[in-house]
């Protein structure tokens, strides 16, 4: 195949493999609603477009990372939605969330204190969500902090504290003691705050039975054709797939350098074919030498070092004709998988996947 407008590359999103995803999840998670989260742009796939396609799925409560996020995103949720901020607020945030119907994850005395005190000058009730460290140190309120805090909601008419929150550091090896020293201090935080909600699994934590779904589920990677546990058959299907163009192709006798360095030298003539696309678009440096492309279901190995806007690739087993000046080749694709991909570049699925770059044409099907 070949490109059909001269782009490096192509995206292909499949919006209605990313529903059935989610219908997926949603029927596991059953009755526990299921969340949408769309940071990083929906994982580098473009927020708006996959939260659409959310919103015709059923979704009502998605979830971004950062305020500056949940305010390009507000004007594209109908009202009744849900819009959550999962890294709290910045100090001087209160009155923009406030304004714009965005609920904060409130993840500390301080924090709830701030936007406490901007529901009085509101004059009406906030809605917030509490999270709370069960065992991963990242966000949430300190053990330590428990009693202030609850002292502190009782005392908060002001604010209607929608969920208590935590988040798996390792539901993604379901085997892991983690998961459930976690679950069992999650546990002990809703009776603290009893009858209040809680909301805990992630995209794995789904997979990891109904006591861990809460009153809310977090989808994320799953959505995006992720596989969401290490060492089990992937139940999603693929929504993403990547082709990029070939800019050049020649043969090079045996003993020649190929890439930054010399960092491969051939031990036979060898024909070659660049590829328009590098570190610079989400293809990691440590692909070199390790990973590969494919064309027509055959393997390519990357030779050398990944470049900032191309690799070359090893095409001496495809047939002379081919790959030629603007053929396709398959990155992610039906040879090819997100978790292959991050795997040969020592990575995971999601640091690829919010990657990618945006130099190539998009796609939404």
């Amino acid at each position: 195949m070949d490109g059909e407008a001269g782009f490096p590359g192509y995206i292909t999103i499949d919006l209605a493999a990313l529903r059935r995803n989610f219908e997926r999840i949603a029927a596991i998670a059953a009755p526990a609603p299921v969340a949408g989260i769309v940071k990083a742009d929906a994982y580098g796939l473009g927020a708006v477009q996959v939260t659409r396609a959310l919103l015709a799925a059923g979704c009502r409560h998605f979830f971004v990372a950062h305020v500056e996020e949940a305010v390009a995103l507000r004007p594209h949720l109908p009202t009744e939605a849900q819009l959550l901020v999962l890294n709290g607020l910045q100090p001087g945030a209160e009155a923009i969330c406030a304004a714009a119907q965005i609920i904060p994850v409130l993840n500390s005395l301080a924090q709830l204190e701030r936007w406490r005190t901007q529901a009085r000058l509101e004059g009406r009730r906030l809605p917030a969500v509490l999270q709370f460290d069960t065992g991963m140190s990242r966000f949430g309120v300190a053990p330590a902090e428990r009693a202030a805090v609850r002292n502190e909601i009782a005392q908060s008419p002001e604010l209607e504290i929608l969920y208590l929150m935590s988040h798996l550091a390792s539901a993604d090896e379901p085997t892991k003691a983690q998961n459930a020293a976690q679950l069992a201090e999650m546990q002990m935080v809703t009776r603290e705050f009893a009858p209040l909600p809680f909301s805990f699994a992630n995209s794995a934590g789904a997979l990891l039975g109904k006591d861990y779904h809460g009153a809310l589920v977090r989808a994320g990677i799953a959505l995006y054709g992720g596989a969401p546990q290490f060492g089990a058959a992937n139940p999603m299907e693929p929504v993403v797939s990547l082709s990029v163009a070939v800019a050049q192709t020649r043969t090079v006798p045996s003993g020649t350098m190929v890439g930054y360095s010399g960092a491969h030298l051939t031990s036979k003539s060898t024909r070659l074919a660049v590829v328009s696309a590098g570190y610079a678009d989400g293809l990691p440096r440590s692909l070199s030498g390790r990973g590969a492309v494919y064309f027509r279901g055959q393997r390519l190995p990357i030779l050398g070092r990944v470049s900032m806007d191309s690799m070359t690739v090893d095409i001496s087993d495809l047939p002379d004709e081919a790959p030629d000046l603007g053929s396709l080749v398959e990155v992610i694709g039906p040879h090819q998988t997100l978790e292959m991909l991050a795997a040969d570049a020592g990575t995971i699925s999601y640091e690829i996947l919010t990657g990618l770059g945006r130099r190539f044409r998009r796609e939404y099907r």
